[in-house]
């Protein structure tokens, strides 16, 4: 294990240009060949994959690919809540919402809760589950006996086309062509309630079921059924899946307001705005806890991934819409920045100057599909890694804790170290690192690992999640 001491070193031999960058970059790599954990630890946290929400009431709402399970916030509050003294009630934040896991959790335990979710599909699904606690079952029950009954009263008549989105291409049919009908009645159907709370569940409730009853599937990544060796799925009875999910909500709502220790008065806030930019929404100095697990540096598309449900459910029109909330994404896309010149790190590190020289000069001759274009998007990653660390910095109270969870990631055949990386960017910044908690290890194959995986070959690198745990000074 390395000391503080060294570290800053390094950080010394940078700033000061004492060597060149090819020198530092030898000399780095004597020094720290494998760029070992400085902190990792073992910890008490359950384990953090968001599989386990799939039977927890509420969570289970919305399937999720990304994110972490609702017991490991709960190991997050007894860890650095439950001791807390304070005459008011502790502010829970989650920048990178997801469809509300820390935020849900926060309300069941009686905490004050904000979160930030870019993606409108998925910040209306977290909007929705900390709204639970106000629905009347008897209102969602009226929505549920609709749902049902609707068939009926369709008698042949034609299907509203005007709710089927334009912009919205797929290279088989979304859906088949006796489903499809079926879903664009369901959007009418939602159109004639004005209570918008439950508008806006039984909006919710058919973006979980949507690729359910369609010609695709998510194998995680959104694919067409066959490609995914999967017939496709020439019928359905959506009324049917849609009221299942509608009846699952209904025992969840029940649930929750016999739940003890829930109260609705506390704050729960979401907004559909980038965490990086936040300004009067969040004072400096008020976040007692922030849990959150912030996009993984595997280029896995949390965007279009959930095209179905953004066109579908009117949240984009276009794909420049579309667009606009790519560009906007945390560490954006290597689909967004491969072409770009060479993007300039903004961050100040003593390892991550070399490692991405070294990636950018890794399969030069295949161009952005190579170590060129693959050295934007760690760059733009990591940048963005470092703007993360300063705001956060700012929100957090004196004394206040962040745990990030985060994953390394194999690129082009480098192991990157995303969580020792961040770690040091958030020393840099001035919070306080106090432990790296490995929480599990995985083997994945991906295109972008170059791990050969898919070709059945075996690499000693694995990928894995760790907790960052932070402390502001």
């Amino acid at each position: 294990m390395r000391s503080a001491g060294q570290y800053d070193l390094f950080y010394d031999i940078w700033d000061r240009r004492e060597l060149t960058p090819t020198r530092y970059c030898a000399r780095l790599r004597r020094a720290m060949p494998s760029y070992p954990p400085p902190f990792l630890t073992k910890g008490s946290f359950r384990d953090p994959a968001f599989m386990e929400n799939r039977t927890a009431p509420i969570h289970r709402w919305v399937p999720w690919i990304a994110g972490f399970s609702g017991q490991f916030v709960q190991d997050a509050f007894r860890e650095f809540l439950s001791n807390q003294k304070c005459a008011r009630r502790p502010l829970v934040l989650d920048p990178f919402a997801g469809v509300g896991t820390t935020l849900v959790e926060a309300v069941l335990h009686g905490y004050d809760t904000i979160g930030f979710e870019i993606n409108p599909y998925a910040s209306l699904a977290a909007r929705v589950k900390l709204a639970a606690v106000d629905i009347s079952p008897t209102r969602l029950t009226t929505l549920l006996e609709a749902v049902r009954r609707a068939p009926q009263t369709w008698n042949g008549e034609p299907p509203p086309t005007h709710y089927r989105p334009l912009g919205f291409s797929t290279r088989i049919p979304f859906f088949s062509e006796r489903v499809e009908p079926q879903v664009l009645k369901l959007l009418q159907l939602l159109d004639t309630y004005s209570d918008k709370q439950v508008v806006n569940l039984g909006r919710v409730a058919l973006g979980a079921v949507l690729v359910k009853v369609s010609n695709y599937t998510y194998e995680p990544s959104l694919s067409s059924r066959p490609g995914a060796g999967k017939p496709l799925l020439l019928d359905a009875d959506v009324s049917a899946v849609l009221s299942a999910k509608l009846v699952e909500m209904l025992d969840d709502v029940r649930w929750l307001q016999q739940h003890g220790g829930v109260t609705g008065a506390g704050r729960r806030d979401v907004y559909t705005r980038d965490f990086l930019t936040v300004n009067g929404d969040l004072p400096s100095g008020s976040v007692d806890l922030m849990i959150t697990s912030p996009p993984y540096m595997n280029n896995y598309h949390y965007i279009r991934n959930t095209r179905p449900q953004l066109y579908w459910l009117s949240f984009v029109t276009s794909p420049k819409e579309l667009h606009r909330l790519e560009h906007e994404n945390f560490g954006k896309f290597w689909q967004t920045v491969r072409d770009a010149d060479p993007i300039p790190l903004m961050c100040k590190h003593p390892h991550l100057p070399c490692l991405i020289a070294r990636l950018r000069e890794t399969r030069v001759h295949a161009g952005h599909y190579g170590g060129p274009g693959w050295a934007n998007y760690v760059t733009t990653y990591f940048n963005d890694c470092g703007r993360f660390v300063q705001v956060l910095k700012r929100v957090l109270r004196r004394g206040g804790v962040g745990v990030v969870v985060i994953g390394n990631s194999i690129i082009q055949g480098i192991n990157i170290a995303t969580d020792q990386i961040f770690a040091d960017l958030a020393k840099a910044s001035g919070l306080r690192v106090e432990r790296i908690v490995q929480l599990r290890q995985k083997r994945v194959g991906a295109s972008i690992t170059r791990s050969s995986v898919r070709r059945g070959q075996r690499n000693p690198a694995a990928l894995y999640e760790s907790a960052v745990i932070l402390r502001k000074r």
